[in-house]
């Protein structure tokens, strides 16, 4: 029997020998088959992947099927989809085979028909328009849903409603300042302010994102611009990211009343947490505005900030009241759909890569809290509370069904 020394000395001994190399074992990656169909809703111009992002994911080791004519309002065509490295495919029932589908807006009854057994849906959720069977012809399918909508990143921002208010908010500048000239029958005035001239003056409702960026453009453009919102944190916050000082106040009826008076252009972009944006502009208050002042309503989608407001769309998108435009078209985006087809890429493109890189997308929700929150159904079962009280539906907690598994 060896003592104490010499089993120290063997001991020693080996530990100098040369040893096995312990390597860490690799999650195994997986191969994507993603399809892209054509949006078939109302002026649904964007195109959830462009062409760039197409190929980054091929490059990756996945495949991607795209519907003809996917891209073309957005103005890309089938030849940079193959040349990116996609199949184009002639039939939506082609794109509906593939493991994981995504689209911008939501599916129609129709569409949902033709997906399969336990696909993986991304898309927006739009509750506002969706039938009350929507649900429950998803869940006969054991479809595993996420809403792009309610996609959280690593700040907690919902970052496709940040980057889609950012484009409204400088859009909805433009577009004012297109219809305060002669071209679309406005008063003929530019929208911002020249040497020896007054300059416009905006009004914008609300200091979220879509404030934030109206109020950078409107500047950028030389307007006097003054901010409304209820929320003084909101106000705060602008002026500080905005880096300057702007006129800013609670929303009191008076004070309001007072500046809408002498507004050039008046920019709705109050939301709601839960139901329907707050009316804060009496018809009173519009009848008592300049003729040929702008309104552009982007709350419109929540039902509208002006009690004169009306849902329009591209084709038609403004009316006159008490000689003041208004443009109440609730899919702002959608009319720069290359720009905000684009930024809905730079949001895809990673999470896709990412269910590749984690094995799936079973794996990739375990790790990604940002995009678990997005998940409304789950293998067919509703995970989202706000859905379940609405539709009157049984729900289960998402993380509580990814800790079973």
């Amino acid at each position: 029997m060896k003592t104490s020394k010499e089993l120290l000395a063997s001991l020693s001994q080996t530990a100098l020998m040369p040893q096995e190399e312990m390597l860490e074992i690799a999650r195994k990656k997986g191969k994507l088959f993603i399809g892209i169909p054509k949006e078939i809703s109302f002026q649904e111009n964007r195109v959830a992947l462009v062409p760039d992002a197409v190929a980054l994911l091929v490059n990756n080791g996945h495949q991607i099927i795209v519907e003809t004519n996917a891209g073309k309002m957005a103005n890309f065509q089938d030849h940079d989809y193959s040349e990116a490295g996609a199949q184009i495919v002639y039939s939506a029932e082609e794109v509906y085979k593939a493991d994981i589908i995504l689209k911008v807006a939501p599916p129609s009854p129709q569409e949902i028909e033709m997906m399969q057994q336990k696909q993986t849906l991304i898309s927006a959720l739009q509750l506002t328009v969706q039938p009350e069977d929507f649900l429950k012809q998803l869940s006969s399918k054991r479809i595993t849903a996420i809403a792009f909508d309610w996609i959280k990143d690593i700040d907690g921002i919902y970052t496709v409603i940040r980057s889609m208010g950012e484009i409204a908010g400088g859009t909805s500048i433009l577009i004012a300042a297109e219809y305060l000239s002669n071209v679309n029958n406005g008063q003929g005035a530019i929208l911002g302010g020249i040497s020896g001239i007054s300059p416009t003056e905006v009004v914008i409702l609300g200091a979220g994102t879509v404030g934030e960026f109206a109020t950078r453009a409107a500047l950028g453009l030389g307007a006097s611009v003054k901010v409304f919102d209820n929320n003084i944190y909101r106000l705060r916050r602008l002026q500080s990211d905005i880096g300057t000082r702007v006129f800013t106040s609670v929303i009191q009826p008076r004070v309001l009343a007072k500046h809408l008076k002498t507004a050039d252009v008046v920019i709705g972009a109050i939301r709601s947490q839960h139901g329907r944006t707050p009316c804060v502009v009496t018809e009173e208050m519009v009848s008592e505005m300049k003729v040929g002042s702008v309104i552009i309503d982007v709350s419109i989608d929540q039902g509208g900030c002006f009690e004169t407001s009306e849902v329009t769309n591209h084709t038609k998108p403004v009316f006159r009241k008490h000689g003041v435009i208004h443009y109440c078209v609730p899919n702002i985006a959608s009319r720069v759909s290359r720009t905000a087809s684009y930024a809905l890429s730079t949001i895809f493109a990673p999470i896709l890569i990412n269910i590749g890189e984690e094995g799936g997308v079973e794996n990739m929700l375990r790790r990604d809290a940002g995009v678990r929150n997005g998940v409304y159904l789950y293998n067919g079962t509703l995970t989202n509370q706000v859905l379940g009280e609405m539709f009157k539906l049984p729900y289960k907690d998402i993380n509580l069904l990814m800790a079973a598994l």
